[in-house]
């Protein structure tokens, strides 16, 4: 999309969300993508936009204002029986805005599916911080304390819960993960709900997106 769309001003950056960039850059690499692609090791991106889950997308117009709040997209169909979701319908409203200024939602509309942050959100984050600078600092023991209290204050915060798991000395794919997922799904949640308004004739009323935490790493 990034190639098809750059001479209209568009440009795609993608964000890892990892602690230590030697885990991601041979990723990056063999992708070798035309486009910014950077690590955030400090997850600034994810708390300045309340991103819970990878991947997240959302648009950015040249004025800095968001068009499309977090939403979950891929390029390709290849983990559509996995989602349910099909990459075409998200590809077109983007070549619609990109081209032609057709944006997905209204003003309203936006403010409506943008989730704000919660106190226990924002104290979850302060613990992850904190664990990450006493894991940089030697102290893994004490930061395996407040990893798991920013896990109990923001169950919901994948990028919070399976980011630590590495930090943490586990497997970000193994039993513990999978665990939380299960239970995750055991309590009626899903990640993989298209973003519309409420009251949208296929949406049942409902007025958020979600994202599958079983799929994407933080």
């Amino acid at each position: 999309m990034h190639e098809e769309l750059k001479q209209f001003g568009f440009t795609v950056i993608t964000v890892a969300l990892d602690a230590n960039p030697e885990d991601v850059r041979p990723w990056i690499e063999a992708a070798a993508p035309t486009h910014p692609s950077l690590i955030d090791r400090r997850r600034l991106v994810a708390d300045l936009y309340n991103m819970v889950n990878v991947p997240t997308v959302l648009w950015i117009d040249e004025e800095g204002r968001i068009v499309r709040p977090n939403d979950v997209a891929f390029p390709d169909d290849t983990f559509r029986n996995f989602t349910g979701l099909e990459a075409a319908a998200h590809l077109e409203a983007l070549r619609a805005w990109v081209r032609e200024g057709r944006r997905p939602f209204t003003v309203e509309q936006i403010h409506e599916l943008q989730v704000v942050p919660s106190a226990s959100d924002q104290e979850a984050r302060a613990e992850f911080g904190l664990g990450l600078w006493l894991y940089e600092q030697g102290r893994s023991e004490a930061a395996d304390r407040h990893f798991v209290r920013a896990g109990e204050l923001a169950p919901h915060n994948f990028t919070i819960r399976r980011g630590a798991l590495r930090l943490r000395g586990l497997d970000p794919f193994g039993p513990v993960f999978k665990e939380m997922v299960r239970a995750w799904r055991a309590e009626g949640h899903t990640y993989y709900r298209p973003l519309r308004p409420a009251g949208s004739p296929r949406d049942g009323g409902g007025s958020r997106a979600g994202r599958d935490p079983a799929d994407g790493a933080p």
